[in-house]
């Protein structure tokens, strides 16, 4: 971030050298990098991310803790919508394997990933909120300013997570086991929820992690996009203003969460599996 040209000071308009100098001693930017460092470590080692550059009196953690809390409710409604959707896409396209709904569904998960969230979030506005008129283009409130970014936030999770159950349940449902429970005349019901859904569960357990990560923490395209409030809309303005101290402490949030959400699927997987319990 030090390397690239300009500094937080002077991005809009000129300001005389004593200024800029009285700036970079206050907020210490005069230091040696590692002085600077260290002194950055100290401060996270409590939690503290320092102030930030650009909004005058305002402390980082103070805005993490403003924007992280929109961000987890539209991403807790984007995964759950993407859990559901996905599984259920995949499970109907592994059902009827070779059959029109599998085709369909399948259609759907490819449109999902090759459609990149800004286009998809741009078409949603156009077509619902502009066209239709039956939801808001944009900005936060009740619910049906949650939709659109949701499904925008969701799009490509559900894609993926329906190829992925799509994949592993076509592969358990040749299994010799699940044949076997089929020939003792147990309904597709009892198989699925007693022999085939605990196996497909892993795969996309291990996906979660990462995905609760990315979508708890704010997307920042769509955040942007539709001018919401949240973590994602704080860390492009950062950028932007080349916000030293928001940048990093964003950084290391999203980390923070990044690390906990995967060493809470390894201890679900280690619940779950029983061969994961054999092997330690």
């Amino acid at each position: 971030m030090h390397m690239i040209p300009g500094d937080p000071f002077s991005q809009e308009q000129t300001i005389p050298e004593e200024i800029l100098k009285s700036l970079f001693a206050h907020y210490e930017l005069d230091q040696p990098l590692w002085k600077q460092y260290l002194k950055y470590l100290k401060g996270v080692i409590h939690l503290d991310f320092g102030p930030s550059f650009k909004y005058e009196g305002r402390m980082v953690h103070d805005i993490i803790y403003e924007g992280f809390g929109v961000s987890a409710i539209l991403g807790l409604i984007a995964l759950i919508l993407a859990i559901l959707v996905g599984g259920s896409l995949g499970t109907i396209a592994a059902l009827n394997r070779g059959k029109w709904q599998d085709w369909f569904s399948m259609l759907l998960a490819v449109l999902g990933m090759s459609v990149p969230s800004f286009i998809m979030a741009t078409l949603m506005q156009y077509l619902f909120a502009i066209k239709l008129n039956i939801l808001p283009i944009a900005r936060w409130g009740d619910i049906r300013h949650m939709i659109l970014p949701a499904i925008s936030l969701a799009a490509f999770p559900t894609a993926f997570i329906a190829r992925l159950v799509r994949s592993n349940m076509v592969e358990i449902l040749e299994q010799e086991y699940v044949l076997a429970a089929k020939s003792r005349g147990l309904s597709t019901n009892k198989i699925l929820f007693k022999h085939v859904a605990k196996n497909c569960l892993l795969p996309v357990l291990s996906y979660l992690g990462p995905l609760f990560a990315s979508v708890i923490t704010g997307s920042f395209v769509v955040e942007k996009i539709f001018g919401i409030p949240g973590l994602g809309g704080w860390f492009v303005m950062s950028i932007t203003n080349r916000d030293y101290t928001m940048i990093m402490g964003i950084t290391l949030f999203y980390s923070a969460i990044l690390m906990i959400a995967v060493f809470i699927v390894d201890l679900l997987s280690y619940w779950i599996d029983p061969r994961i319990r054999m092997h330690r």
